[in-house]
């Protein structure tokens, strides 16, 4: 009776009070470190110091860093802070953290509150209890935790966390923020250098971010009757309701007061954390929700929205929820991503990618625009594989996401832009607003696209939206891979049109006709990454398959483009990740692929032997004690009064034996594969013998959902599930 206990407790559930008289704009970073909690408790040398480590990345003394812990220190504990910790993002996909007290004893009875600038800048931490590739041994454990002083420190729940790069004792990157701060800073430098053709006063170039999160609250009674949700955050079984998603109601739709309860909390956690979450609102699938930030800088960004997925869950248990942010928790409804919405701007105040009032920042606009388009084109299947995983192989191209095909929409008429411009004609484009452009390049337009939910990565107006990423995903994994490109991109932009301005013999190109060149090759060469159509029809697979595009359907086949000599070479010219680093990373993703299917398939099999075969087997005997009592009553007559009884006994029979026979199978192909030599070789096979039983053992026990009484049946349903808010 436990899944009727839980509904009956569902039903008896009230949203927790939250109090809505607070200003939002009182609360926002109140609990973080932010650059004026530092001006009112810092010098001026020291404040300024770690104000230029900020802005121009420069080291923090020794001597200085003793003066920042110690404002630190005393900020924190007037916010009630405890303890400190190194808050990291480890090769596992979530956030860690050693949580140590301000407290130090000086005698047998005296004690201060310590914490000193060595503490601040480095801490160490054991390197080979985290995923690494190899890259540690377990008796070589030593790794390190260093501050990264442009992210702020915040104080949640008594502890100051101070956001830190993990690294091994050789120096390896352990972590996702290390390769994302140098793919920052590789890109910093390149789209400096081209701006700089276009504007000398630019210095400085950051990377923005705003990441959409999508994710499904069920009441965590309900999630307790599911063995499934509760380990592997999906359904590995279970009809499908009767209404789901296709009357298309939920999206927009008022929000439950018990989920607006939550979301209002929320809310107050993470602007009290100095996240800017701005939007909230119904999603597509019963029970599915977003929020999304205002954009900020991009490691800034990665870190606040790691933090938001902790708090998200924290604040769930709160309100009887439990939070799912798997990418597909359930079949025949929208599955949930993360929409990494990209941009670059400048110190002196210019989105790169917003096309502007002048000839010369249209000409801008249009060579980020094309460098970003080209980038994503030369390296299409490298941000396809930053991408992959176990649980978001089941939501891209599932007819809701986009296909696992790398493409970019652009929208009519900025491709109508680019074909005038590869033609090199002044062909006009009648829209109602115009910006002016120079000769040659047509006029641009200030709302330029349209939306298209099938494409992985599309241009938005004055941004770009890499949709493919899972909603479980470290951000920092698909937007270092990001970066990198396109700061290689732009640096092979400057050196050619460098090239032509400063060409020998002929008469030299003056430098808008030397970049109009190069943009017209980029524009011709990135024709096949253009797609305006329906990313999900089978057409555009063969269409994409024509252009040279990848279609790496699953995580094993993508992954394998990480370590491929293009993407070597391009992580290593970018100074971003060494080649060992790469080989480390690669054999990480296929164990935590390999992982992650076996403990479906663990799960799948415990629930199918011990939870849906012994309750068929009981309806079973009902209904054998209800045949033979017919038989006691009306004799031999008692065949057609049963038939439907018999013919429900049998079918419940047949598919008992599908279940054990697949079950049985599948253990013993899982056993064989585990004695597979190489990782590479096991996440393959566990991709292509162990996954496709998962379908048919599913099957059979969701058609013994649809016979079995409803009284009997122990796993909550569907209809329950995404019904009961």
């Amino acid at each position: 009776m436990l899944r009727f206990d839980a509904l009956s407790e569902v039903r008896q559930r009230k949203p927790l009070p939250v109090s809505s008289c607070e200003r939002l704009s009182d609360l926002f970073a109140q609990n973080v470190f932010h650059e004026g909690a530092m001006r009112e408790r810092m010098t001026r040398e020291v404040f300024e110091s770690v104000m230029n480590s900020i802005r121009r990345g420069t080291k923090i003394d020794r001597h200085i860093a003793d003066q920042v812990a110690m404002a630190m220190r005393e900020w924190a504990i007037s916010k009630g802070a405890t303890h400190y910790t190194h808050w990291f993002q480890p090769l596992t996909g979530g956030t860690a953290e050693k949580h140590d007290a301000f407290f130090d004893p000086i005698s047998s009875r005296e004690a201060i509150e310590h914490f000193s600038g060595n503490l601040l800048v480095q801490q160490e931490s054991d390197a080979s209890s985290f995923p690494n590739g190899g890259i540690r041994n377990t008796f070589e454990a030593r790794g390190y935790t260093a501050w990264d002083p442009s992210s702020p420190p915040f104080v949640y729940e008594n502890v100051l966390c101070i956001p830190t790069i993990f690294i091994a004792y050789t120096g390896a990157a352990l972590d996702n923020k290390t390769p994302l701060l140098k793919a920052l800073t590789a890109i910093d430098k390149a789209a400096t250098q081209v701006a700089q053709l276009f504007d000398k006063h630019v210095s400085h170039v950051t990377t923005t971010l705003g990441c959409e999160q999508e994710y499904f609250l069920i009441d965590k009674s309900l999630v307790a009757t599911r063995p499934d949700l509760l380990i592997t955050g999906r359904t590995l079984l279970g009809h499908q309701a009767a209404k789901g998603q296709q009357l298309e109601d939920h999206y927009l739709g008022a929000i439950p007061s018990r989920v607006l309860a939550y979301m209002k909390e929320l809310e107050r956690e993470c602007l009290l954390l100095g996240i800017p979450v701005k939007t909230r609102h119904n999603e597509v699938a019963p029970n599915q929700f977003e929020l999304a930030p205002i954009f900020s800088e991009a490691n800034r960004a990665v870190d606040q929205n790691a933090l938001l997925m902790h708090l998200m869950r924290k604040v769930a248990e709160k309100h009887d929820f439990t939070v799912l942010f798997h990418e597909k928790p359930f079949i025949g409804v929208n599955g949930s991503g993360k929409h990494n919405n990209w941009s670059l701007s400048t110190d002196t105040g210019v989105n790169l990618l917003s096309p502007g009032k002048t000839p010369m920042s249209n000409l801008q606009f249009l060579t980020f625009f094309l460098c970003t388009i080209r980038a994503v084109h030369r390296y299409e299947a490298i941000l396809r594989a930053s991408v992959a995983s176990a649980t978001n192989d089941y939501r891209l191209g599932a007819n809701e996401a986009p296909p696992a095909i790398i493409s970019v929409f652009i929208g009519e008429q900025l491709t109508k832009i680019l074909q005038t411009l590869i033609q090199g004609g002044d062909k006009e484009i009648s829209q109602k607003e115009t910006l002016n452009v120079i000769n040659k390049i047509p006029d641009l337009f200030i709302d330029t696209t349209d939306r298209n939910r099938t494409s992985p990565f599309a241009f938005t107006g004055n941004k770009f939206e890499f949709r493919a990423v899972g909603s479980s995903a470290n951000c920092g994994k698909p937007m270092m891979v990001l970066n990198t490109i396109v700061a290689k991109q732009l640096t092979d932009f400057k050196k050619e049109v460098d090239s032509l301005l400063n060409s020998s013999g002929k008469k030299s190109l003056k430098k808008e006709e030397a970049i109009l060149k190069v943009l017209r090759s980029y524009a011709k060469a990135s024709k096949p990454i253009l797609f305006e159509g329906d990313g999900y029809s089978k057409a555009w697979e063969e269409e994409a398959a024509k252009r040279g595009l990848s279609n790496h359907k699953t995580t094993p086949q993508a992954l394998k483009e990480n370590v491929s000599e293009t993407a070597i070479a391009l992580f290593e010219e970018m100074k971003v990740l060494s080649r060992t680093e790469l080989l480390a990373r690669y054999d990480i993703d296929l164990e935590e692929y390999i992982k992650t299917v076996q403990i479906e398939a663990r799960v799948l099999g415990d629930i199918a032997r011990n939870h849906i075969i012994p309750t068929a087997v009981r309806y079973q005997n009902i209904l054998i004690e209800n045949v033979q009592g017919l038989k006691d009553i009306f004799g031999e007559g008692y065949r057609e009064l049963a038939f439907e009884q018999i013919d429900l006994i049998q079918h419940i029979s047949e598919h008992i034996k599908e279940i054990h026979s697949k079950v049985s199978l599948m253990v013993e192909t899982r056993k064989k594969v585990n004695n597979l030599p190489s990782v590479e070789e096991k996440a393959l096979a566990y991709c292509q013998e162990v996954r496709p039983f998962f379908d048919p053992i599913r099957y059979h026990c969701d058609k013994l959902e649809l016979m079995i009484d409803d009284e009997l049946w122990t796993l909550t349903k569907y209809r329950e599930l995404l019904f009961n808010n």
